[in-house]
């Protein structure tokens, strides 16, 4: 067993593994100090993620692949992680963030829509103004006096992603589109797509307390339907009406 502390999304957490990957992974987040909370992996938590990968896999008729353990675990931490995080007003989110002159966007979309390249462009656009956040799974601390979004070990395949934080100013549902063009909308219209890439956690006292948190966040950010081609004309089209 292995154990090492790492500050994520402001909270320090101790972490307990069987193997040595999740801490190769967490590498940038190590830190040092009484933790916040603490996760120990099991032999059944990693097969409980090689059921579940199988289960995801075989709904999508495909055959899941044959992750290693150390893998596996990674994944199993990071749920862990998430099931605590409702209890300091924080939670997990799918999807890709930037930031520009230190200021958040986060897009979402259905897998595939091209969250990514999107982004890709935000950065092709603004140069070293650009910075990405996170690439696949932020957290977002929702409170009364706003809204924070960190990054996290957890970036994506392609690794996009800081050790920051920055106050986030907008979300935006991506969709595919010939033509450029992007709309305010309202909670109740962004609400099953929000839902959709939030983390819900098991616990249903921290589902209850995740729910009230993405209420606050979408109380507390505009939300806007972007539909966008894959051109650098997209970047303009978005930044110009969100940026406030």
């Amino acid at each position: 067993m292995m154990t090492k502390k790492y500050k994520i999304a402001g909270k320090l957490i101790e972490i307990t593994s069987i193997y040595p990957d999740v801490h190769e992974y967490c590498k940038d987040y190590a830190a040092d100090g009484e933790p916040d909370f603490s996760v120990e992996i099991t032999p059944q938590d990693i097969a409980y993620e090689r059921e579940k990968t199988a289960k995801e896999y075989a709904y999508e008729g495909r055959r899941a692949p044959d992750y290693s353990e150390g893998v596996l675990e990674e994944t199993a931490v990071y749920r862990k992680i998430a099931e605590h995080m409702p209890l300091y007003d924080t939670f997990v989110f799918h999807g890709s963030v930037i930031a520009v002159d230190g200021v958040g966007y986060l897009f979402t979309a259905k897998s595939g829509t091209g969250k990514s390249t999107h982004t890709r462009l935000w950065r092709e656009l603004f140069g070293e103004r650009a910075v990405m956040v996170n690439d696949d799974k932020p957290m977002i601390r929702a409170t009364d006096s706003g809204v924070t979004v960190f990054g996290t070990p957890y970036n994506g395949k392609h690794k996009l992603g800081n050790n920051i934080s920055v106050p986030l100013r907008a979300i935006c549902i991506l969709e595919r589109a010939e033509e450029n063009s992007i709309s305010l909308i309202t909670k109740a219209e962004a609400y099953a797509m929000l839902l959709q890439q939030i983390y819900r956690p098991q616990d249903p006292a921290q589902m209850v307390k995740t729910l009230k948190l993405v209420d606050r966040m979408a109380d507390s950010v505009r939300i806007y339907r972007l539909g966008c081609n894959m051109d650098i004309s997209a970047a303009k089209t978005a930044y110009n009406a969100m940026k406030g």
